[in-house]
């Protein structure tokens, strides 16, 4: 056997839906025995009628509109496929869900999200061993939404600044390249079954390489290579956190059944070559945001036209929207550490003082940072509630799409992504600018 030959099984074989079944079935997960499919299903023939699936929709993107240029509002090409009658997925998965509830009384797994989007759901399915799931569950969370709009403005306004806005620099750039080689590989989400989906809140969205492995890897990392020598602290922290943080994001996507094994080492891999390659520059790219004269417009310019690129790679998806809420984030956060810089707001410290001590927690400190983060993150979702009110429907007006249902309104592409861009760029422009300003007003910077 050649090296090629091997390694084309070694990867089929890390990609077989069957290893990411029998992993769920070793932590205690199994599919209601009301749906006896799962047991009995043929990986095979879901891995045909999947390529069938996809191979059409690649089909139907590739016929161009009557001009050549993008489909009308109500075309396919604007609509989220995931909003299908059979509740299936763009990328070709079959995602049933189970409707008959056997004699055990299987329960959904977890309090994950649904998508808001597609409406869809965690399958039903027996859980053995909570601790362990809830455990996964938290892993996946070091992922999504929740933990990024808390983990970086906690580095900006409470630790370091310099830090978190460079966190944020190379947490742009591996979602950014992440999310645009989906599009590009487009491989499908594990079979279901024989997989158990216990989320599909990314459901609708391509599998290789996983970007939650991906941002998993580059945070601790980056963390790590940010801090050490800047702060005073033992590397065994750094040590002990990067394994144990990178693997349970990792393990945990194969757990929730959304990855197979290939797509998480292949997220771990890919942010290892762009940590290599661009962590170099983190330095320069920050000192650009924060001094060069013109950096907002080229900031803004830049995260637009990236946005633009990738947003042609595929049909809609729910993938675009977090594209643009990713590079609307980044762009708001590098044009506020602008303005804040110039203001003389959040001032790092100087680097004859470098390493930086500890500060022992006392009472005082401790009280600044819970209302530091109390005022900080109430003002930043009242930012993003007004935005979402304003932007959805004015997108709707511009592009005369009904906004009766503004789940049905997000799900054409004129809104979405205005929405998303517009909306994230002032929630990231207000954790570097106007949420440093009030706590300099009010006497807690």
């Amino acid at each position: 056997m050649s090296l090629g030959q091997w390694l084309a099984r070694l990867m089929s074989s890390l990609q077989d839906p069957q290893n990411v079944a029998r992993f769920q079935q070793l932590c205690g997960v199994e599919a209601p025995a009301s749906c006896p499919a799962a047991a009995a299903a043929d990986p095979r023939e879901d891995e045909k009628a999947e390529a069938h699936l996809a191979g059409e929709s690649r089909r139907r993107e590739r016929q161009p509109g009557a001009s050549g240029g993008p489909p009308p509002p109500g075309s396919d090409r604007n609509q989220c496929p995931a909003k299908r009658g059979d509740g299936g997925a763009p990328n070709g998965v079959r995602n049933g869900r189970a409707t008959e509830v056997g004699p055990a009384s299987p329960r959904r797994a977890g309090l994950l999200r649904r998508n808001s989007l597609t409406g869809e759901e965690g399958q039903l399915a027996h859980v053995s061993n909570w601790p362990l799931h809830y455990l996964f569950c938290f892993g996946t969370e070091l992922g999504n939404e929740l933990f990024y709009i808390l983990f970086f403005p906690f580095w900006i306004w409470n630790l370091d600044a310099l830090v978190g806005r460079r966190l944020v620099v190379i947490w742009v750039l591996v979602m950014y390249l992440g999310q645009c080689t989906k599009d590009i590989i487009r491989w499908p989400r594990p079979a279901s079954p024989p997989v158990v989906k216990l989320e599909v809140f990314y459901n609708s969205e391509y599998s290789m390489p996983s970007t939650h492995a991906m941002s998993g890897t580059a945070i601790p990392i980056s963390m790590i290579l940010l801090t050490y020598g800047r702060w005073q602290y033992p590397l065994t922290y750094g040590l002990i956190l990067i394994p144990c943080w990178c693997s349970l994001v990792c393990i945990s996507r194969i757990y929730m059944g959304m990855h197979s094994i290939l797509d998480v080492i292949a997220g771990f891999l890919y942010t290892i070559l762009i940590l290599v390659i661009f962590y170099p520059f983190v330095d320069v790219i920050d000192n650009f945001n924060q001094t060069h004269r013109y950096a907002p417009l080229i900031i803004i310019g830049l995260h637009l036209a990236l946005g633009i690129f990738s947003f042609t790679l595929d049909t809609w998806s729910t993938s675009r929207g977090d594209t643009a809420e990713i590079l609307g984030s980044g762009a708001g956060i590098a044009c506020g550490s602008h303005f804040t810089y110039k203001m003389g707001l959040l001032l790092d410290p100087p680097l004859d003082i470098l390493p930086l001590a500890r500060h022992s927690i006392s009472m005082t400190l401790f009280g600044k940072a819970i209302l530091r983060i109390f005022i900080g993150m109430l003002f930043v979702l009242v930012v993003r509630d007004i935005m979402k009110r304003i932007t959805i429907p004015l997108a709707c007006k511009i592009f005369s799409i009904p906004c009766d249902d503004v789940r049905k309104a997000r799900q054409h592409m004129e809104v979405e992504l205005p929405y998303r861009y517009i909306t994230y760029g002032m929630v990231g422009f207000s954790i570097t600018f106007l949420v440093p300003y009030i706590f300099f007003f009010i006497g807690i910077s």
